[in-house]
């Protein structure tokens, strides 16, 4: 299969930006060039791989190609830094990510500063459980995830777990589990959930009740937030320990002191050879080492 790197440029830019006419503004030529370049890379390779649509998205065959066409912009950059056609205090190394909410609130962030001012990142922001897809489907370059088999093309290495402990308000804990029997009181007590992907609640309810409940449920959607939620009461939740500095000033109390959760994280990046991403694994490595069970 010969293919063209113009063409692989023009469907990453049309994916990353989301529409023909906002890649050719990126790449400096017409949407019309952009079309027939996307056109004659599925023509080469005998397969549709991008669906039109606002923001177009890759097929299956498109995402294989897709992260074909990032990895070899990758590569690229860091050969152009490498011989100097590159000023990277100009033009630092993008690098985009995926990493769950409670990870980039805590933890994440001063390791990417560790990892030095030549790179900048493109943050995606997705459950532990769900950030993996983004480097299957070619999005990202890395992730931090909860899936331990490699997706295809990457390497994985474990990075520690992050402990959760069910935790609540003061008030919120007197009223909903002052009596009545455990199940009682996780069936009726609400819950405050991150989104409908976010299981780690239910999970926890279902080990200490041997029962599948359905309690009332308060949707916030944000990490910070999440923990605000369940401080004023709004419900119950698996926080962090590194998020529940709550404890000492009595905002918070564990609903069952005996039991947590640890959620096993891992580095998944793609299987290549590139300072840049290399720069950002080992200050994550490191980071995580510190600072994770």
């Amino acid at each position: 299969m010969n293919l063209d790197l113009a063409q692989l440029e023009a469907l990453a830019a049309a994916v990353t930006e989301g529409t023909f006419d906002a890649a050719a503004k990126t790449l400096h030529v017409t949407p019309s060039a952009i079309s027939q370049r996307v056109k004659a890379l599925e023509n080469a390779v005998g397969r549709v791989l991008l669906t039109r649509t606002k923001p177009v998205q890759p097929t299956e065959s498109g995402q294989a190609l897709l992260r074909l066409a990032r990895q070899i912009g990758t590569l690229t950059d860091d050969v152009a830094r490498e011989i100097g056609g590159v000023d990277a205090t100009r033009e630092p190394a993008v690098i985009p990510l995926a990493v769950n909410a409670d990870s980039l609130a805590t933890w994440l962030l001063p390791a990417l500063v560790a990892a030095g001012p030549s790179l900048v990142f493109d943050l995606h922001s997705d459950d532990q459980d769900r950030t993996a897809d983004l480097l299957r489907h070619g999005t990202v370059m890395a992730a931090v995830t909860a899936a331990g088999e490699a997706v295809p093309g990457c390497t994985v290495d474990r990075l520690g777990s992050m402990r959760y402990r069910p935790m609540a308000s003061p008030g919120f804990a007197a009223r909903w589990f002052a009596d009545g029997t455990v199940t009682e009181q996780f069936s009726r007590a609400p819950m405050v959930v991150f989104d409908r992907n976010d299981r780690l609640q239910d999970d926890y309810a279902r080990r200490r009740t041997r029962r599948h409940l359905d309690p009332p449920r308060q949707y916030v959607p944000g990490s910070a937030a999440f923990v605000e939620a369940v401080c004023l009461g709004l419900g119950w939740g698996m926080l962090p320990d590194l998020q529940t500095r709550h404890l000492r000033t009595g905002e918070l109390v564990e609903l069952d002191p005996r039991r947590y959760v640890d959620v096993q994280l891992f580095w998944q990046q793609w299987r290549l050879r590139s300072p840049s991403l290399d720069l950002v694994a080992d200050a994550v490595r490191e980071a995580a080492a510190s600072t994770l069970h």
